[in-house]
């Protein structure tokens, strides 16, 4: 970590505090972890996994419940990968840790053709490995390192490109049931993150596979939230908001909301509509001015 005195010594803690604060927020919300649990934390070498490991070590140790940390990297073999970065940074810090070797580029840059997105493949092989790990070290809860900027692209992402409303959940049990998915810092943005591992001084590994990929559909994504977060402070702050508060009934989909089947029911009195409200105030204030001229006159 960076020497700090004075002001920046003082600035960082208001950072980690933050990121200490929004990420019990978010575990505390979705009950993400619960005493007894063995959580794994995956290490992509990235700003994201360093600062979530630090913040949930940190968590860990004030909690008022027990809770094992148990952390993960998946040596993808991609070519040059400095695969002693990440031993010798867990050995430093003390914690249980695994190194899973498993060779998924090759099967990436082989099924891909050359300046296709890769990131789709390789996610899901990515997943796979890790949920099937997870059960062999008896881990029950899966911790990734995406932040609310991730979520709030997803989102975008999807509309755009999948042509349906869906995002990253904080929490999320797997399609056969077998595993728990959490996202510690949901609530936590990209900027105080980055700003966080660079005092940190994380030794930060760059992913190879698609980091290199120009205009990927996400760093389009990125581009258009960046913009509208100058024109209008809070833009992504406010859309992440909106997914926690959904209104089926306000939007197309069938499966959420039966539309098909609604009925009018008028067995009871009728209340009135907000412009025969506004009539009734106005009204009865007319009336109350009357009166009090009739008593002054009298």
């Amino acid at each position: 970590m960076k020497t700090l005195t004075g002001s920046a010594k003082y600035n960082f803690n208001k950072l980690q505090k933050r990121l200490r604060r929004q990420t019990g927020q978010a575990i505390k919300d979705y009950n993400m972890i619960e005493a007894g649990d063995r959580v794994m934390v995956c290490l992509s070498g990235g700003a994201d996994s360093y600062t979530m490991l630090s913040v949930l070590m940190s968590l860990q140790k004030s909690a008022p419940i027990d809770f094992d940390l148990v952390a993960v990297n998946l040596d993808q073999k991609q070519p040059g990968f400095p695969e002693h970065i990440l031993p010798e940074y867990l050995d430093k810090l003390g914690i249980d840790y695994h190194i899973i070797n498993r060779d998924t580029y090759s099967i990436v840059k082989e099924k891909i053709p050359e300046g296709k997105t890769t990131c789709g493949l390789c996610s899901r092989l990515r997943r796979g490995t890790l949920y099937s790990f997870a059960e062999d070290i008896g881990a029950t809860k899966i911790a990734l390192g995406h932040h609310k900027d991730d979520i709030v692209e997803t989102l975008f992402l999807n509309m755009f490109y999948g042509s349906r409303i869906s995002a990253m959940p904080p929490k999320l049990l797997s399609d056969d049931k077998r595993n728990i998915v959490i996202r510690p810092l949901a609530y936590c943005r990209e900027k105080d993150i980055k700003r966080y591992s660079d005092l940190m001084e994380f030794p930060i590994i760059p992913c190879n596979l698609c980091g290199s990929q120009e205009n990927l559909q996400r760093q389009n994504i990125k581009a258009m939230l960046t913009e509208w977060d100058k024109k209008g402070g809070g833009r992504t702050e406010a859309i992440f908001t909106a997914l926690k508060n959904i209104a089926p009934s306000q939007l197309g989909d069938t499966d959420l909301f039966d539309f098909k089947n609604l009925q009018i029911d008028r067995s009871g009195e009728r209340p009135p509509y907000e412009y025969e409200s506004n009539q009734i105030v106005v009204s009865k204030l007319l009336n109350w001015q009357d009166n009090s001229l009739d008593i002054l006159e009298r």
